[in-house]
């Protein structure tokens, strides 16, 4: 049966006393797992971006707030893709994830679920992102149908380049493009420098977190831009976050946002500074903790934009 399963406890990293664990019926419990449930970081890395970018074309479009019908709807795809992707990574990676002790205990290589499982719960969480995106115009429906591209490709990087956190930009900055299609059916620049600058910030973000596993990593053969930059990493976030800072500041300024979207960018950058400056890239629970502080620049541009937008419309 599709939920014949058992529960052998949480992942390794996962939120302790998560409702996961304390609510959900043990059958479904891997399955949660597998989408990363207990792990809200992930879809919210993956909704900032589409938001920003819905707040922006608010502004462009001299609205007083982003639509929020959008807004929504990017929530519940981003939460769902988050899933599917995260499954379809964890069968891309078993064998890797066996050989690891923080991701050894994932559902997968954990035994709690099979291989064809995981593949229907893929389709499963497929198919409720496939219903949020045709709700959108048939622009940004083709745009949503071409991020499955990079979605698809990044697992394979970190067997072959020392890059692939570059590739996992490609897929999370995706919203940028996809929350200013929603409003206007067509792409501009303000758009797409906002996702490079997200490419950026998720390089730095990613390398912080790839610090946890370069042991392992190094064992099994697994390429991270944590294990390229090394000691250099503070360096290379400060460059990585300054391009994110600065390609914001041009997309806002070509959305024709006013003081409230600068102000919320500036308060961003001094986040940002905060994690390079505390970060001690030896310590793995100091990592997690300042990878996921995001959240809250998420949410510091976030507010800045719709202030902006609230003045201005």
């Amino acid at each position: 049966m599709f939920f014949s399963t058992k529960d052998t406890g949480p992942v390794a990293d996962a939120v302790k006393r998560h409702w996961v664990d304390t609510r959900l019926p043990a059958s479904l419990r891997p399955y949660a797992r597998l989408a990363r449930w207990e792990r809200p970081i992930g879809w919210w890395l993956l909704l900032w971006p589409c938001w920003w970018s819905a707040a922006l074309a608010a502004i462009a479009a001299g609205n007083s707030w982003p639509n929020p019908w959008h807004l929504v709807l990017f929530f519940i795809g981003a939460v769902a893709m988050r899933g599917a992707g995260c499954t379809y990574n964890d069968l891309v990676d078993v064998d890797i994830d066996s050989k690891v002790e923080r991701t050894r205990s994932r559902p997968i290589p954990a035994g709690q679920v099979t291989k064809f499982q995981a593949k229907v719960f893929l389709v499963l969480q497929a198919l409720v992102g496939l219903a949020v995106l045709l709700q959108f115009n048939t622009f940004t429906i083709v745009l949503g149908i071409v991020s499955l591209v990079p979605v698809a490709i990044y697992p394979f990087m970190k067997r072959f380049t020392n890059w692939p956190q570059l590739f996992l930009g490609f897929a999370f900055s995706w919203g940028a493009l996809m929350g200013w299609a929603a409003e206007f059916g067509s792409l501009s620049w303000s758009p797409i420098l906002l996702y490079v600058g997200g490419i950026c910030w998720t390089i730095g973000y990613d390398t912080i977190y790839a610090h946890q596993d370069k042991e392992d990593d190094a064992l099994v053969g697994v390429k991270s831009t944590a294990r390229l930059f090394g000691d250099r990493t503070k360096p290379a976030l400060i460059l990585l976050y300054s391009a994110a800072t600065i390609l914001f500041t041009i997309s806002a300024t070509l959305a024709d946002a006013g003081p409230a979207a600068f102000a919320g960018i500036f308060l961003g950058i001094i986040h940002l500074g905060w994690q390079v400056i505390v970060l001690d890239i030896d310590d793995g629970d100091q990592c997690l903790k300042l990878f996921r502080s995001n959240t809250a620049y998420g949410w510091i541009l976030f507010a800045g934009f719709v202030l902006d937008a609230l003045v201005s419309g």
